[in-house]
């Protein structure tokens, strides 16, 4: 099943939770992909590291231009880096890479960016590619103070564009957090979709042993 995963926020975890579901899937005999629409953030090599993971989670070795249509060098919310590099995103160029992948594996993990409303051109954001795409989503909530507002108001958007919310994923970012256990359990009975897995923290993080959580 292709998954859109999108997240509470940024840098709360989607790379690490996207690779653990392709490891999962793969761990099942399915080819599979990863796939970032638009990143933005380049290294000094021209390469973006969360492009880089999922490559590396994925078994089939699709071409970079098809898993990561466009690559903005600014780390910069996407419309505000594509406008410094005189670009546009195009919808229609990711809706073609996609299902490209799709011809290529049995299992398209689509890795949105930023938070499910994050602008990708002056008007429309990620919510409305998940929506093209047709795709169920999956949350990944970075569990740290002001969590559960966030991840029940990505619920309500998600609904919103009339899509499934297919599944969460805790990810304990803050090792310091009080009560986190108590806010798992109120995201539990507020959310409604299951609980796909609790992330540990770890200083190094291991997608592909975090595939079991």
């Amino acid at each position: 099943m292709n998954l859109f995963v999108t997240g509470t926020d940024t840098e709360i975890g989607k790379t690490l939770a996207s690779c653990a579901l392709l490891h999962a899937y793969a761990g099942k005999g399915l080819r599979v992909i990863g796939m970032k629409p638009v990143a933005a953030g380049a290294g000094a090599d021209g390469i973006n590291e969360d492009v880089a993971q999922l490559r590396a989670a994925s078994t089939v070795d699709a071409p970079y231009t098809l898993v990561n249509p466009f690559l903005l060098r600014e780390p910069l919310a996407p419309h505000i880096a594509a406008q410094r590099e005189g670009a546009a995103i195009s919808m229609a160029r990711i809706v073609v890479a996609y299902e490209a992948l799709c011809a290529q594996a049995d299992v398209v993990i689509v890795e949105g960016v930023g938070g499910f409303r994050v602008p990708l051109g002056e008007r429309w954001d990620s919510a409305d590619l998940a929506a093209r795409l047709g795709l169920p989503v999956v949350l990944v909530v970075g569990m740290r103070l002001g969590c559960i507002n966030h991840a029940l108001l990505t619920q309500e958007a998600v609904v919103a564009r009339g899509l499934r919310l297919a599944g969460w994923i805790a990810n304990r970012i803050d090792p310091h957090m009080a009560c986190a256990e108590e806010n798992i359990a109120a995201l539990e009975a507020r959310l409604d979709a299951p609980l796909l897995g609790v992330l540990p923290h770890q200083a190094a993080p291991d997608a592909a042993g975090m595939a079991a959580c």
